[in-house]
């Protein structure tokens, strides 16, 4: 899922600096992305569940980022093809 969408921001011109984010206590986010003066955070996961952003990420970043599960049914549209 990462590798495609790398491959849809350089397609589509959307550039940005790419991370993984983990705290001290293994909490983590699978792909961060820094771009138009934001943080977008992503949560990889197979199915489609309830999951809440690590505490740590708002206490560091608070209004200055975003956080986003990424599951089956919304997979395409985080791919820009739906």
């Amino acid at each position: 899922m990462i590798v495609e969408r790398f491959k849809m921001r350089t397609y589509t011109k959307l550039y940005a600096n790419q991370y993984f984010w983990r705290t001290w206590k293994q909490n983590e986010v699978d792909l961060v992305e820094e771009h138009s003066g934001k943080l977008f955070g992503y949560e990889l996961k197979w199915k489609d569940k309830m999951t809440t952003a690590p505490k740590e990420w708002f206490e560091t970043y608070g209004n200055e980022a975003e956080w986003k599960v990424i599951h089956p049914n919304n997979a395409l549209q985080f791919l820009g093809i739906a």
